[in-house]
């Protein structure tokens, strides 16, 4: 019996044979050699006497297997939830009872990764590695998730009835051709070397360096852009703040998108409807805001109608998504170093929809806690609107004295 060729032929083809191909060939040879056949090939070629003897019985059989299996149904190892009864619903018993906040939970204080999972399982006399744990919560229907924002709390039961009025304004203004803008105080960001969230292209392996921590440069400070965005015109105007947010500066920075861009375009005005947020230096209850707004409507000889969004909605102001959102976009990845650099960087925002920005640096000192007096807030020529006069109302010129 010639084994050197017997073992050739096999190495030569075993790179190519599974499981059961090389079960049968062995067979194939042992059958063909003839007596001593099934240990000569076991020899040769390494396989095991009982794996011929199996190939044997296959090929006397004549058994044609599924062509996706290697074995028979029910060969290999028994699955870990076959072997250890009770260890996937104990693990869903972890998982949910962390998710509905059980008390008794092991894992509701801490990350319910699959490490977690795993030893707490261990815990119950139980082995699973973090592997099989992943593989088993895939099973039953789990997978990462992030928080979703969803719940914005109580609302006014008004607050569809508000978004409708604003609307209605909105269109009204813009039919009529007056000015209709949407305010708000984007975040505060700090000047200097201070990462920025996002990515940018540079040479690989080369980001760029900025601090560790975020602690404002003295020098430098913060700012505070506070934007107008014009509804009709798609345009927007950033007063950026080095002082204090506050109502004098809201309204300053109104003035001067007024003076610098809205005049020239609304030439015949005669009124303006600003669209602003509930709370913040324009909030319905800021008595310094409507004082200012006064000064403002005296300045111009403007109607100013003000339209409030109702409370915890301020993410819908059209400032937020039509302007705020591709500032954030355009900077993103660069370090906002200077406050040069911050203005050309606004200033250089657009859209392909035609979104344009200008952007001005307002170095003045606007002074916090500045008090409106009740005499002060008499004598202001403000109209409430039948419709929820705390959040809509226009305030008109006083007359000139002689």
């Amino acid at each position: 019996m010639d084994t050197s060729a017997i073992k050739a032929r096999f190495e030569a083809l075993a790179p190519f044979l599974n499981e059961r191909a090389r079960r049968l060939f062995a067979a194939t040879e042992a059958r063909l050699a003839g007596r001593g056949g099934v240990s000569a090939v076991s020899t040769a070629t390494g396989v095991a006497r009982s794996t011929i003897g199996r190939g044997l019985a296959e090929l006397r059989r004549g058994e044609t297997p599924p062509p996706d299996r290697v074995r028979r149904p029910g060969g290999g190892r028994k699955q870990k939830v076959d072997i250890e009864h009770g260890l996937l619903d104990a693990l869903s018993k972890l998982v949910e009872s962390a998710i509905r906040g059980d008390p008794e939970s092991p894992l509701l204080w801490v990350s319910k990764s699959q490490r977690h999972l795993a030893g707490a399982l261990a815990e119950q006399g139980f082995t699973a590695s973090q592997t099989l744990v992943g593989r088993l919560l895939r099973r039953l229907g789990f997978s990462l998730q992030a928080n979703r924002k969803t719940s914005e709390g109580t609302s006014h039961p008004d607050r569809n009835a508000q978004f409708e009025h604003i609307n209605m304004l909105v269109n009204a203004f813009q039919a009529a051709g007056q000015p209709a803008i949407s305010v708000d105080t984007k975040k505060k960001e700090l000047v200097g070397d201070f990462k920025n969230n996002g990515r940018e292209l540079r040479p690989r392996g080369h980001p760029e360096p900025v601090r560790v921590h975020d602690f404002a440069i003295p020098e430098l400070g913060k700012v505070s852009p506070y934007g107008v965005y014009d509804i009709a015109a798609n345009t927007g105007w950033i007063n950026l703040g080095v002082t204090s947010d506050t109502a004098a500066f809201a309204v300053e920075s109104i003035r001067r998108w007024w003076f610098e861009l809205g005049h020239a375009r609304y030439k015949r005005a005669r009124q303006i409807l600003i669209t602003a947020d509930c709370g913040g230096s324009n909030g319905a209850r800021v008595r310094l805001w409507k004082s200012e707004l006064q000064k403002l409507a005296d300045q111009t000889r403007l109607s100013i109608t003000v339209a409030h969004l109702p409370p915890g909605t301020s993410k819908w102001n059209r400032i937020e998504h039509r302007l705020f959102s591709f500032i954030t976009q355009n900077w993103r990845g660069k370090p906002l170093v200077t406050h040069q650099v911050i203005v050309q960087l606004i200033g250089n925002t657009t859209t392909t929809t035609g979104l344009t920005v200008q952007c001005r640096l307002d170095e003045n000192d606007y002074e916090k806690g500045v008090r409106v007096s009740d005499a002060d807030m008499a004598a202001l020529n403000i109209t409430p609107s039948n419709f929820h006069g705390e959040w809509n109302y226009t305030i008109a010129p006083r007359r000139r004295r002689r």
